[in-house]
C-alpha cells in the first residue's frame, strides 16, 4: 500500500489524475476501470484539462465502469452512463465503443451478470481500478456486510445509499432501488487499485477501511490485502493517520 497525501480536494485531484495518466501513458490501450460520484469529478477534470493540452490520448483506451441504476436509461440525466459521458467521455478522444457500463435496462438480472462479466474477461482484467469510499466504508454499491467473494451483481440498495443519493432525484420515491455493480472479489481481481478520498468526514472510515480489522461490515478493508493499493487522499481525510505513513 502506498499513501499519498494531498493539501486539498484539488491538489488530491491533480495527484490522482498524474497516476491514472501515468497508466495511460504506459500502456495506451490500458483497461480502466471508472467510478462515479463527486469524489472523481475534480481528477476527470484534470484529464481533460491535459487532454486538451494535448498531453494525453484515450484513443486506446478501454473503460469499464463500476456500477449502473437498474432500470434506468442511459439518456437519464441521473445515469451513471451520463455522469461519465458528462464528466469524461464527451471531452476526451475515447472511443464510444470502448467505454462500458452494465446495462441498466436490462432486467434479465443472470443475463447482464454474464454478459458484464465476459466483457471483462475478454480484456484480460481491469488495468487500474479508480475506487472512492463511502461513510460507512461501501466500495462500489458493495455495502457493509457483503460478502467478499461475490463479483458482479444486482444488489437492493440500502435505505441510507438511496437517501444519499436521493438529492440527485426530484423525490426520494424516484430513486432506483436495485443497481448492477462489480463486487468485492471483481474489484480485487484488478491489476491496480487507486482510491481517492476526500474530507473530514471521511476520516474515521478512511483509517478504519486501511488499518482496521478486515471485515465485511467496511467492505473498503479488504484493499488492505491488494498487493498494489495506491491511496491519495487529502490533509483533512488522512487527519487520524500517523505522518511517516505518507509518501
Amino acid at each position: 500500500m502506498r499513501i499519498y497525501k494531498a493539501k486539498d480536494y484539488k491538489d488530491m485531484s491533480r495527484k490522482a489524475a498524474n497516476i491514472l495518466s501515468a497508466q495511460i501513458i504506459m500502456k495506451p490501450n490500458a483497461v480502466l476501470g471508472l467510478a462515479t460520484g463527486s469524489t472523481p469529478e475534480g481528477l476527470y477534470a484534470q484529464l481533460i484539462d491535459w487532454y486538451q493540452k494535448g498531453d494525453l490520448d484515450f484513443s486506446k483506451v478501454i473503460s469499464v465502469n463500476l456500477d449502473e441504476y437498474y432500470g434506468l436509461s442511459p439518456e437519464s440525466e441521473q445515469s451513471y452512463r451520463y455522469f461519465m459521458n458528462h464528466h469524461l467521455f464527451d471531452h476526451v478522444n475515447i472511443q464510444t465503443e470502448n467505454t462500458h457500463l452494465p446495462n441498466g435496462l436490462e432486467l434479465d438480472v443472470k443475463k447482464e451478470v454474464a454478459r458484464y462479466t465476459e466483457l471483462i474477461r475478454s480484456f484480460d482484467g481491469i488495468d487500474m481500478q479508480l475506487l472512492g469510499i463511502g461513510h460507512n466504508g461501501h466500495v462500489g454499491f458493495n455495502e457493509p456486510d457483503t460478502a467478499f467473494e461475490t463479483q458482479i451483481h444486482c444488489v437492493d440498495l440500502t435505505e441510507s445509499t438511496i437517501e444519499a443519493n436521493k438529492r440527485f432525484f426530484a423525490s426520494a420515491d424516484e430513486v432506483p432501488k436495485k443497481a448492477y455493480t462489480l463486487g468485492i472479489k471483481s474489484i480485487m481481481q484488478a491489476k491496480k487499485i487507486l482510491l481517492v478520498c476526500s474530507g473530514a468526514d471521511k476520516a474515521d472510515i478512511l483509517y478504519r477501511a486501511l488499518f482496521g480489522p478486515v471485515t465485511p461490515e467496511v467492505p473498503a478493508s479488504i484493499l488492505q490485502m491488494h498487493n498494489d493499493l495506491i491511496v491519495v487522499a487529502d490533509e483533512a481525510a488522512l487527519s487520524k493517520f500517523p505522518e511517516e505513513l505518507f509518501d
